[in-house]
């Protein structure tokens, strides 16, 4: 017996303690494993797994708790030594870390040149599977290390500059040529981390993952352009890369020299480093909504609406996002009454987020005086397009200039409209009874008169979209309210003086009462204007594809409904290629429904017009 009680006294040991094992799992919820297992100095102020390891497999742990400046030093030696680049990563997720605790420019800067390094000392190889979210980190502390490595005192913006850094171990020669802040006329200011802004107003926000600190540029017109300017109050999208040549070579050496580029989506998406062509991290939303953050963006509907000659004096009343860039097909946006190209962020915002969309077009927008005479409008948009085809194509040879979308909410839909039709004498004969050409009146007035009502088709347009446009008039321009509104109105000096004496003047050979329809905007969009009830009967020129998107508030009928302004049946067009009715009030452009089939619209008129290429060269 006395041999069977050492071995008995481990058994009741045994059942004393359980079944506890040295090594073992617990159960605990699905989302603290993942968050266990994801968190990082990104997104949890924390050093990863990882990092972790590393620091355990060189017995640092508990020292870089005590004396994290000494173990970050030590682990740089051992990388220089041995080469490893999961030591790499652990030294730029630490220096992060660093960085934010004593809010020191150094270590940001150092973070960057070990990503640097993690992602890029292997030529044309990746460090880690693509599937690796240590892939992803290594980004996120490289581009994250730039925005707050070169960030200014307050933080406000990221300086971007040749200079001397200090590094932990060393130092950082930078060179950052002038020529990356010009851009045509325009020169890049005020970069803005848009990684660091929340956004409000747009309903999706659009992140190109990559590499290189996203940044929001404001511009600064160097010379004022004539027929298409870019906008300039638009903040453009650019990335910040460093790029450093054999960096572990030059870690080793301790001062390491390295280049700052500026990217934008006109240039490029993709950067070539170390033999491979790497996606560039962009933030399109996040720019959009700041520079639409500008009050000067909006200030001007009112008083467009009300002035006449807001844009006399302006370069250019067609501006587009960025310069033309050969094979995108210009998408034309013109907006409604009292209204801006502000209204279209939203559509803008979803259009440019689709690769498929920003790789085959380029946006443009029409501003003008929305008071003023819709046919008068119509002329200057005619022009206006006109003047930028000649500008960025003299010889005519580009095919996407030939394959124009025009696209037009509400008052701006009857502007796209003159745009495609052919009336012949019909708008002149649905106001007079006499030919223009036996009606006496000065030659300005009569060569004004022609340019605006006998109309012919825009060459350069293949693809109109009418959104809630009031074809047939609106009724609310009838109401009270509308015509209280309309007597503020003022119409351009020249046209208002010569309208007016052409009025006086004759009279007798107008079929309508001048006082009812004649003038502003307001008075010709009433039910029963001459011009548009006309126009509505025109059809489009088949050589133009027309669309309707219809807003109809409510669940009741769409024949008999309408959007708080515009009924459907003024909205209604026989004879287009299609009619989506959105149930929404009048200003839809910013709801999905309307979004996505502009989207189909786009993508059909793409593969029509240029096939599946990308471009339409």
């Amino acid at each position: 017996m006395r041999r069977f009680q050492p071995i008995a006294f481990v058994v009741l040991l045994g059942l004393l303690i359980g079944c506890q094992t040295p090594v073992g799992v617990k159960r605990i919820d699905a989302r603290s494993v993942h968050l266990h297992l994801t968190g990082n100095a990104i997104s949890a102020d924390v050093a990863s797994l990882g990092t972790l390891n590393v620091l355990r497999k060189h017995g640092l742990l508990e020292q870089y708790d005590e004396m994290a400046e000494e173990t970050l030093a030590r682990l740089h030696g051992i990388f220089l030594a041995e080469g490893e680049l999961t030591e790499a990563l652990a030294l730029a997720e630490l220096s992060f870390l660093q960085g934010e605790k004593k809010h020191s420019r150094a270590h940001y800067l150092a973070s960057a040149v070990y990503a640097y390094a993690f992602l890029f000392s292997k030529p044309t190889d990746l460090p880690v599977s693509p599937y690796d979210p240590k892939l992803r980190l290594a980004c996120d502390l490289y581009n994250r290390g730039i925005t707050s490595g070169f960030a200014s005192q307050d933080g406000g913006e990221v300086e971007l500059r040749s200079g001397t850094y200090e590094l932990p171990f060393g130092r950082l020669e930078v060179v950052f040529p002038d020529r990356y802040l010009t851009v045509g006329n325009r020169k890049l200011v005020h970069f803005l981390p848009v990684a660091e802004l929340d956004v409000r107003g747009l309903r999706n926000r659009y992140r190109q993952p990559g590499i290189g600190a996203p940044l929001a540029a404001a511009q600064q017109i160097l010379k004022e352009e004539v027929a298409l300017q870019v906008a300039p109050r638009i903040k453009v999208p650019v990335t910040a890369i460093l790029r450093i040549e054999n960096p572990t070579q030059q870690l080793r050496q301790g001062h390491i020299h390295s280049m700052l580029e500026l990217y934008s989506p006109a240039d490029s998406e993709v950067v070539h480093l170390q033999g491979r062509d790497v996606p560039l991290e962009m933030e399109s939303t996040a720019a959009l909504a700041a520079g639409l953050s500008d009050p000067g963006v909006w200030e001007f509907e009112l008083s467009a609406f009300l002035g006449g000659d807001v844009f006399k004096d302006k370069p250019s009343q067609l501006v587009s996002l960025e310069p033309y860039r050969s094979g995108r097909i210009p998408v034309v946006f013109v907006h409604g009454t009292a209204s801006s190209p502000g209204r279209w962020a939203e559509m803008l915002n979803d259009l440019t987020g689709d690769r498929r969309i920003r790789e085959r077009y380029q946006f443009w927008f029409f501003f003008y005086d929305s008071g003023n005479p819709i046919a008068y409008s119509a002329m200057l948009l005619r022009d206006a397009l006109s003047a930028a085809a000649q500008k960025v194509d003299p010889t005519g040879q580009e095919r996407a200039l030939q394959n124009m979308v025009v696209i037009g909410h509400s008052q701006g839909g009857l502007l796209t409209k003159f745009l495609a039709v052919d009336p012949g004498d019909r708008l002149w004969t649905s106001m007079s009874n006499k030919p223009l050409e036996e009606v006496d009146v000065p030659e300005e007035m009569s060569g004004l008169l022609r340019r605006t009502l006998f109309v012919t088709p825009s060459p350069t347009v293949r693809r109109v979209v009418f959104i809630a446009t009031p074809h047939r008039g609106s009724f609310f321009s009838a109401s009270w309210l509308a015509n209280k509104v309309a007597s503020f109105v003022r119409l351009p000096a020249t046209l208002g003086k010569n309208l007016g004496d052409f009025l006086l003047q004759n009279k007798t050979i107008l079929t309508v009462d001048p006082d009812k329809y004649f003038g502003t905007s307001v008075f010709a969009m009433k039910p029963g204007s001459p011009v548009i009830t006309e126009l509505s009967k025109v059809p489009v020129v088949p050589d133009v594809k027309a669309h309707s998107i219809i807003a109809v508030k409510g669940e009741g009928p769409v024949e008999e409904g309408d959007d708080g302004i515009v009924t459907y049946r003024s909205a209604h067009l026989d004879g287009v290629e299609s009619e989506f009715v959105i149930r929404s009030g009048h200003s839809c452009q910013g709801e999905p429904g309307t979004i996505e089939e502009v989207r189909r619209i786009l993508l059909l008129h793409a593969s029509e017009s240029c096939g599946h290429a990308v471009g339409c060269g």
